[in-house]
């Protein structure tokens, strides 16, 4: 059995699959290129990421392929319900990165408050002659605990940013459209826990208590927040969207930020991805990062080993 992993997969992945005994390639294909590869090549499973995609001419054109696996939660790289519908099994990894992308939210949480993303572009610039007054820029900061933090989509990644919250002594509320209730366990170091149960709220109330307000949904036809739920937030608030790229109108968020009712944005993922607004690019009140919220050695590591595991089950 032959697997591609064709935008790679960690090395305790290889590993697992090949002590079953199949042979992986982390060959890179061009996607122009990917059908012929597959077919010459005899491939049985597909993995990706977020670069390559699988529609409907490659599911047609690849008869031989059995498994196409997306190392990650969202899947609209791939036209899943087509692959199934030709007898193709479409896996993927909904937990592995979820801790990953909830530290990555608090990483710019954190940096937004104490206005890290903009202090890092200013001190190697201005840092040697305007030290007084560039302190005096970024001596407003907030602190987290004790702020209502808002979360919009309470699955797998949305109750690990609750985690986290809770942990730090944050208020948590939540808005999910198919989630009433959820009990969050909370856990330290040394084996100690405690479980907080937390009741999701119509989004329009976590919009108007939030002090911080963090997305966690799958790719929309439509915006989830738009100009008009800006306007429902209150003043000064933070945003953060390391969910998927078009969940915000961009315009709408940078006309908030501009006039002061949104304090500073996170941004991991972007409407027009892989070629961001450059409005959006160079907003000084805007933290940014190259959609990499999965993009940790430890979330790689649980990728490639659940994959592994999937496909061993499958297939034997």
């Amino acid at each position: 059995m032959k697997v591609l992993a064709n935008d790679g997969v960690s090395q305790s992945g290889i590993e697992a699959l090949e002590k079953a005994g199949y042979e992986v390639s982390t060959t890179t294909v061009a996607q122009e290129q990917l059908i012929s590869y597959i077919n010459e090549k005899n491939i049985d499973v597909l993995l990706v990421r977020s670069a390559t995609t699988v529609r409907k001419d490659l599911i047609d054109a690849c008869n031989n392929l059995k498994i196409i696996g997306r190392g990650g939660v969202g899947m609209d790289n791939i036209d899943v319900e087509y692959a199934r519908s030709k007898g193709k099994h479409v896996i993927n990894t909904p937990a592995a990165s979820s801790q990953s992308v909830a530290e990555l939210v608090f990483a710019h949480l954190f940096g937004g408050v104490r206005f890290l993303h903009d202090s890092n572009r200013n001190m190697p610039l201005d840092g040697d002659t305007k030290f007084k007054a560039l302190k005096k820029n970024y001596a407003k900061g907030v602190e987290l605990r004790g702020k209502t933090l808002g979360i919009i989509g309470f699955g797998r990644i949305g109750r690990e940013v609750a985690k986290i919250g809770l942990g730090i002594g944050m208020k948590v509320i939540a808005s999910d459209k198919f989630v009433g209730q959820a009990d969050i366990k909370v856990e330290f170091y040394n084996g100690q826990y405690i479980n907080v149960s937390i009741e999701t709220e119509p989004m329009e109330d976590v919009l108007k208590h939030a002090d911080f307000i963090t997305l966690h949904v799958p790719a929309q036809k439509e915006y989830v927040i738009g100009e008009q739920e800006f306007n429902s937030m209150k003043d000064g608030v933070g945003i953060v969207n390391a969910a998927r790229g078009g969940v915000i109108n961009e315009v709408a968020m940078v006309k908030a930020l501009e006039s002061g009712k949104v304090a500073f944005a996170g941004l991991d993922t972007f409407e027009s991805e892989p070629s961001p607004a450059v409005q959006v690019l160079m907003n000084g009140r805007i933290s940014l990062t190259p959609h990499i919220g999965a993009a940790t050695n430890e979330a790689q590591d649980r990728i490639g080993t659940e994959l592994a595991e999937q496909i061993i089950n499958i297939l034997g």
